[in-house]
């Protein structure tokens, strides 16, 4: 595997990790109204967008070089 493909797995499990982090705030905002868990989970989401399009940009790199 070469460090493209390693660093691109690292911001998939990066990702997954997040989510799943997130779903018990997730659920305390949605279901008891707990705005921190709100709070959180923004921020969450936040660090998944700029992951999400750091590995886009590399799938998208490693595909013109091909």
């Amino acid at each position: 595997m070469t460090t493209t493909n390693t660093n691109s797995s690292n911001r998939l499990d990066q990702l997954m990790e997040i989510l799943r982090a997130t779903q018990d705030d997730h659920e305390k905002f949605f279901t008891s109204g707990n705005n921190a868990a709100g709070t959180r989970v923004r921020k969450a989401m936040q660090a998944v967008k700029t992951l999400a399009q750091e590995l886009r940009t590399e799938v998208q790199e490693t595909k013109n070089t091909r």
